[in-house]
């Protein structure tokens, strides 16, 4: 096992959802406000800056009211295929107080309008990938991959 397996998290769905419309959700202010954190949390507040150095700001909500900002960077698109972000930077390549992962997500097409869909949480450190875990990687993720197709079918 690598140094790069031992700090990752990995989901993996095949989606009934054209790559296309993926990657879309994912680069869309307004599409990412419908399905990126699992019910009932919302998004408050969604800026994306998508270009390789590009800011993004989610501000996530609770069913409380209680607001969690996210600020990260892209750090590299390639269109209908992968979008790598992390929050080790806030804005430009101003560094974050404290990194905690980088996300990568793969889009590959199956054929008709079928997609595999990976997403991985690659972290710093073993404890980092572990307070991942329990926080509810692959519950939280997997819902939220499950929203993602459901608002796309929809839409």
């Amino acid at each position: 096992m690598t140094a790069t397996t031992q700090h990752e998290l990995v989901l993996v769905r095949e989606m009934d959802v054209p790559r296309e419309k993926i990657y879309k959700a994912w680069t869309d202010e307004n599409s990412i406000k419908e399905w990126f954190v699992p019910r009932p949390w919302t998004i408050a507040e969604a800026k994306l800056d998508v270009r390789p150095g590009g800011s993004s700001y989610i501000v996530m909500q609770d069913p409380d009211g209680n607001k969690y900002p996210n600020s990260g960077v892209y750090l590299e698109l390639v269109e209908n295929e992968k979008i790598v972000f992390t929050d080790a930077y806030t804005s430009a390549w101003v560094p974050s107080e404290k990194p905690f992962f980088t996300g990568i997500i793969l889009l590959e097409d199956l054929g008709n309008g079928r997609t595999r869909y990976t997403a991985k949480a690659l972290h710093w450190r073993a404890e980092d990938k572990e307070a991942h875990e329990k926080m509810g990687f692959h519950e939280g993720w997997g819902t939220v991959a499950g929203q993602l197709e459901e608002y796309l079918k929809r839409g």
